[in-house]
């Protein structure tokens, strides 16, 4: 399925999204963003996607926001630049509720708004050669809708230095700030995240699910709450499919041992 902005492809239990701006480096404008968000809502609604992948079309992932657009906006008044800072805020709130884990393929740049989106993927895969960063603070403006999410991954004060210079790193030290969770080879990038995914979609879709739910629904919670939580989701568990069947052939294989 495909749109003017955003091509989807499915493959192995696996849905690629594809930001379609490559002349603009995928910028993100109004239009771009709701097609993602519809096509998000589509791929987490189809019961044979099992992971989202999410990536630009391209040398780069995503350049930023589409600056053309946020200029003619500041005419319009503020009413126009807050509904169009919610559709991505909407976007980001989308990836953490879908039940399924939602993956960034960062190649080339990943900057500004792009490198919000970037971090607000659930894992984040990235070329060797990728760059990232949140330049806002450069042009007078507030890298605001990443704040909360880049905060949780990396920590308070890099979070912070990051925001504050606008600095720009590597797929390397990206990995090591926290917003990177690999990094493979130019040569082999492909190839290993198509692994990559492909074994991470091999997983139990329930247990991935609930895994997913309870990892950000801890967030605020006290640690007496965060424990009775687990218990709940633990019963949850016990009782899926999924587990059943793992179980058996678990149980299956030590009694032939």
């Amino acid at each position: 399925m495909t749109s003017a902005l955003v091509v989807r492809q499915d493959a192995g239990g696996v849905a690629t999204l594809a930001l379609n701006r490559p002349a603009k480096r995928n910028a993100l404008s109004a239009a771009m963003i709701s097609e993602l968000a519809r096509f998000l809502d589509e791929a987490g609604a189809d019961p044979a996607v099992r992971v989202v992948a999410v990536r630009g079309a391209g040398m780069d992932f995503c350049a930023g926001a589409d600056l053309e657009e946020i200029a003619a906006s500041r005419s319009r008044g503020p009413e126009e630049g807050l509904a169009d800072a919610r559709r991505l805020g909407e976007v980001f709130l989308h990836i953490r509720c879908l039940e399924q884990p939602v993956v960034a393929l960062v190649t080339g740049r990943a900057l500004g708004g792009g490198c919000g989106l970037a971090t607000a993927c659930d894992l984040v895969l990235a070329r060797e050669d990728a760059v990232f960063g949140y330049p806002e603070v450069r042009l007078g403006f507030v890298p605001a809708l990443v704040m909360s999410i880049l905060r949780r991954k990396t920590g308070e004060s890099a979070a912070l230095e990051l925001l504050l210079t606008g600095e720009r790193l590597d797929a390397a030290e990206a990995r090591t700030t926290g917003i990177v969770n690999r990094v493979f080879s130019k040569e082999d990038f492909e190839e290993a995240a198509a692994g990559y995914l492909s074994a991470l979609a091999a997983r139990p879709a329930t247990a991935a699910a609930l895994t997913k739910r309870l990892f950000y629904g801890l967030d605020g919670a006290s640690f007496e709450q965060a424990i009775a939580r687990g218990a709940e989701v633990n019963a949850i568990a016990r009782l899926t499919r999924d587990f059943g069947d793992g179980l058996d052939r678990f149980l299956h294989r030590t009694r032939k041992d």
